[in-house]
Order: structure tokens, then C-alpha cells, then sequence
């Protein structure tokens, strides 16, 4: 399953993405929503293969992820991988400069069950697909929002 999202601010391209990869900030804003997560690498920017551990509450059940940097390439796109349980998912995140202060981001996210399980879980994703949308494109266009709001701030 695949849920994509495209969203144009009003940012330099390269502010745009230094939000996008201010990773001490992403941790705090996921610690602050209930996941418990542990860095897998040291200093304050992943390498290529590096990652982090969570763990996280999903529809009753306690659940762990494997979350690795797979691709950076400043300031045009970042790329995620994820592992938990039978279900992996990779996250790709293209910046794409409109004009010297917009920018247009193309986010990318793919699930694909390697269990029964998870099959089950894709599946029943898949029959809400439109309220999932929904709320995809709700939460980007609100994060652009936060986004250019911290540009105003800074400029």
C-alpha cells in the first residue's frame, strides 16, 4: 500500500529541509506522542544505515520498529526504511525548489507485509484508505504550516 502527499511552503529549499532533518527535534515531537525511542548511532546526524529503535502502543498491543536512514542527499531528498514485526515501509521525502523562497515537498510513504499479520493489517489500512488519505494530507499540510510559521520567526 502506498500513501502519498505533496505539499508546496512558502521556504527556501534549504531551510525546508533542515527541518526535515532536524532529528533531535523529530525524536523530542515522537517522545512527546508516547514512543519511546533510542538512537542507534552517535552525535547528532545518522550515516547512511544508521537508525533508531522504537517502541510504541498500536491498537492495543506494544510494538518495536527499526527505523534506518537509507538515502541523503542535501537538500533534494531523504529517505527511511522502517521494520516492525512483518511490515516494512519505506518513507522517501523529495524537496523541490519552486522559486528561491518556495518549495515543493513530495513525501512518499509504501507498506509491504511480509506476514500474514501484517497482510491482515495492510488490508484492513487499504478499506479505510480514504479517511487514512485524509488525515495523511491533513498532517503534511499542517507540519507546512509549522514550517513556514519557523521561517517567519527566523527571518
Amino acid at each position: 500500500m502506498q500513501v502519498t502527499g505533496t505539499e508546496d511552503l512558502a521556504a527556501p529549499i534549504e531551510h525546508v529541509f533542515a527541518e526535515l532533518t532536524a532529528f533531535d527535534a523529530m525524536e523530542r515531537q515522537a517522545m512527546r506522542r508516547g514512543i519511546e525511542v533510542r538512537r542507534q548511532f552517535r552525535g547528532a546526524a545518522p550515516s547512511i544505515g544508521d537508525g533508531w529503535d522504537a517502541q510504541f502502543k498500536f491498537r492495543g498491543k506494544q510494538r518495536t520498529a527499526k527505523i534506518t536512514l537509507l538515502a541523503y542527499d542535501s537538500p533534494n531528498m531523504v529517505q527511511f526504511g522502517g521494520v516492525s514485526g512483518g511490515l516494512d515501509t519505506t518513507t522517501l521525502i523529495e524537496l523541490v525548489p519552486l522559486s528561491p523562497n518556495r518549495t515543493r515537498v513530495n513525501l512518499v510513504f509504501k507498506m509491504s507485509p511480509k506476514t500474514l499479520s501484517a497482510r491482515l493489517l495492510v488490508q484492513s489500512f487499504k478499506l479505510a484508505r480514504s479517511s487514512i488519505n485524509k488525515r495523511f494530507k491533513a498532517r503534511i499540510s499542517q507540519y507546512a504550516r509549522e514550517i513556514e510559521n519557523r521561517v517567519v520567526k527566523t527571518a
